[in-house]
């Protein structure tokens, strides 16, 4: 395993291809990497679907809404339409580009309107940058992300297992 130097800005994530680690970048979008993390410490993300997952772009998740198996609101067909109970986020655009294992939040059309749903890129993908807030990136496991099932919406769907803020993980 990677070494974690931060464990308060790194996310641990199980998914049913594998662990994934996530280094965040909370000096670029502090709110978004706040939310991130409260969302992670709730267990918001744990049993929620990779809703939508285009070959050589991104895979998107985190629907706490619509998206969590198990969950008393999940509904396959609106995953992707749902975030959290909690209040939309302000942009944090920057101009850290969108390359391999960035992870950025998903959003309406409205610039502030990111809430739970984030996508990690597959590839670099230029025409996302200084539009979508970036609060990440895979520093282990980008080929367990590779791994998960495509479509729109996807069949079968992969899901987070599990998703950590490493300094609450028990060495």
């Amino acid at each position: 395993m990677a070494e974690i130097k931060d464990p308060e800005n790194t996310i641990i994530m199980e998914t049913t291809k594998g662990k994934v680690v996530i280094q965040l970048l909370p000096d670029l979008a502090p709110g978004h990497v706040a939310r991130i993390k409260e969302l992670a410490r709730e267990g918001a993300y744990d049993g929620v679907v990779f809703h939508r997952v285009i070959e050589d772009f991104m895979a998107q998740t985190g629907d706490v809404q619509y998206g969590k198996t198990g969950g008393k609101d999940f509904n396959p067909a609106r995953a992707g339409m749902g975030g959290s109970e909690k209040p939309d986020l302000k942009a944090e655009f920057s101009n850290t580009s969108h390359v391999r294992g960035t992870c950025s939040m998903a959003r309406s059309q409205m610039p502030n309107s990111a809430n739970s749903q984030f996508f990690i890129c597959f590839t670099d993908a230029p025409w996302l940058n200084k539009q979508y807030s970036v609060w990440g990136q895979v520093v282990e496991g980008m080929e367990n992300i590779d791994k998960i099932k495509r479509g729109e919406p996807v069949r079968d769907p992969d899901t987070i297992v599990s998703m950590k803020v490493a300094a609450d993980v028990a060495a």
